[in-house]
């Protein structure tokens, strides 16, 4: 920290912004000092650091200070920085914040990103080394964002700078982006493997392998997801691949409808089965296609389509008399019931409680009365005492 410079923040003649950042942090070397949170503005001869707060706590160092630089990715709790190696201090320089310094190097820690884009200008400018070829004169006056301490033109210069920092605030999210997805890809990619390795061994040593143990390893699974789940690069495109898939819906389908009262809309069937699939996503054809076959293969589970067209999935076991009867014992309690009541009470969707009111309905348990308030149930009272 002892070669910056004190300075009024001023481009000079010759002298040419070139990109700039907020919320950024100066640490001598592995010290913080209270340089904490301000505008870093790289220019082409300089780095000017100015607080966000008190604008007359402005610092300089020239770039022909810098040896080089590297990048310290962020971490837990801490944010990503740009390491600036230095020559040592000359012995003419302007009197600054610090002294002397015990380290040969600063780091610039950037608390609301941007480090991507600053370190490929900052590269370039130190490569460049335009300060040699554009040497400085008197300075001349910016005008200074009372907000951010940021620089302003006017004119059509002026338009033109705010339409490249625009344009580099988007190529620098963009890039951010994409490089958090790729993170996000290659760990989930990490898990699937590794719950597929764990199934594998299960299958091999299955006989070495208590009861308990076998358990466990399961629920391990099941947190992650589907083991191995039925894919079209391992079984093709055609109807064997939709059998194998119908068989694994059946498996991993089973429980959740049993604690859903054995009947799920095939929307809640999607969503939970690409949730557990990961990375393998499932589309609707396929899912309408596997659930299909369910019936036909002989599996606990089957197909339904009411006559509004709603699809659902349900448990081979699943009695309709049942259903009715305890959707005419509830609504004969209430009195009445619309379909959103219904379903607050049985604890299921508004469109499975609507289905199960029309059910019974048609088999002339119940009668409806359509007005402006909507549609309610009532008890047939001319089947029940006629």
């Amino acid at each position: 920290m002892d070669r910056f410079a004190w300075t009024s923040g001023l481009l000079e003649l010759g002298e040419t912004l070139v990109v700039q950042q907020r919320g950024v942090r100066l640490c001598d070397g592995e010290e913080k000092v209270k340089f904490d949170s301000g505008v870093l503005l790289l220019s082409t001869h300089r780095l000017i650091w100015r607080d966000q707060k008190n604008h007359e706590c402005c610092i300089a160092i020239p770039l022909s200070q810098i040896v080089f630089i590297e990048e310290q990715a962020a971490g837990i709790g801490k944010s990503a920085k740009i390491v600036a190696h230095l020559h040592p201090a000359s012995s003419n320089k302007e009197p600054g914040p610090f002294q002397s310094s015990k380290y040969s190097y600063i780091k610039l820690s950037f608390k609301e990103h941007g480090q991507i884009e600053f370190y490929r200008r900052l590269s370039e400018e130190i490569t460049q080394r335009r300060w040699e070829n554009m040497p400085t004169g008197q300075t001349i006056p910016v005008n200074k964002d009372p907000q951010a301490g940021r620089i302003r033109a006017v004119g059509i210069v002026g338009i033109e700078r705010k339409l490249e920092e625009k344009r580099k605030e988007t190529d620098k999210n963009i890039s951010e982006a994409f490089e958090d997805l790729s993170k996000l890809m290659e760990k989930a990619k990490e898990m699937v493997e590794l719950s597929k390795s764990i199934a594998n061994k299960i299958k091999e040593k299955q006989g070495d392998i208590t009861e308990d143990e076998t358990i466990r390893f399961k629920s391990y699974l099941l947190s992650m997801g589907i083991a191995n789940p039925v894919t079209r690069e391992t079984y093709g495109s055609g109807t064997h691949y939709h059998m194998q898939l119908a068989k694994q819906l059946a498996g991993i389908l089973q429980t959740p409808l049993e604690e859903r009262g054995g009947i799920m809309s095939l929307t809640e069937v999607y969503c939970l089965v690409n949730r557990a699939r990961g990375l393998e996503l499932l589309s609707p054809e396929d899912l309408v296609n596997a659930c299909k076959m369910l019936e036909s293969l002989k599996l606990p589970l089957r197909l339904r389509i009411f006559d509004s067209g709603v699809m659902v999935i349900e448990l081979q076991s699943h009695n309709e008399e049942e259903m009715v009867a305890s959707a005419l014992e509830t609504v004969s309690e209430k009195g009445s019931l619309t379909a959103d009541e219904f379903a607050k009470l049985v604890g299921m969707s508004v469109l499975l409680a609507k289905e199960r009111l029309l059910l019974a309905e048609k088999m002339g348990h119940l009668c409806r009365d359509d007005s402006v308030e909507g549609l309610r149930f009532y008890p047939n009272l001319f089947m029940t005492q006629s």
